[in-house]
């Protein structure tokens, strides 16, 4: 399943990050991102804070939205469920 920031059931557009990571952990989902700049350090607090993160994904902005779909499938197939758990992997990982 996917949802999307601003969706009807996820945050609102404008959701600030640490309520997101908040909203990530409750529901399990994994975040993706192409927020580069705050995002580690939202984690960091997140973390600090006794909290836990499925895991975060953060697009590069050289790759096509079907080279990150691909990716993603990639990563999906060969990966434990929890392997991503309170980390951020800055996409492409290197096969």
């Amino acid at each position: 399943m996917v949802w999307r920031i601003g969706d009807p059931a996820a945050p609102a557009l404008g959701t600030p990050d640490s309520e997101i990571l908040l909203w990530c952990e409750k529901h399990e989902f994994v975040l993706i991102t192409n927020n580069r700049a705050s995002m580690p350090v939202h984690l960091a607090e997140h973390l600090n804070a006794g909290h836990h993160v499925p895991g975060i994904f953060i697009l590069n902005a050289r790759l096509s939205i079907g080279d990150h779909v691909d990716e993603l499938e990639y990563i999906w197939s060969v990966a434990e469920p929890d392997e991503f758990m309170d980390v951020i992997w800055y996409l492409p990982i290197k096969r």
